[in-house]
């Protein structure tokens, strides 16, 4: 099982459009749908995106 970054998902969130973070507070159901399905894109892209290699200055630790 994967464990999901906690961390990325909450960058994800902050990133996503101002519209989709403050629509999800809407009145009408149909612009909290939008904004919601527009939320789990861009959370769903940031965790299927693949991991960024660390920087050359960072040693590796050995498993």
């Amino acid at each position: 099982m994967e464990l999901i970054d906690t961390s990325a998902v909450a960058h994800a969130i902050l990133d996503a459009p101002g519209w989709a973070r403050v629509g999800i507070t809407a009145s009408s159901s149909f612009r909290r749908e939008d904004a919601a399905l527009e939320l789990a894109r861009v959370i769903a892209d940031a965790v299927d995106a693949p991991v960024s290699a660390p920087p050359p200055e960072q040693s590796t630790l050995p498993l």
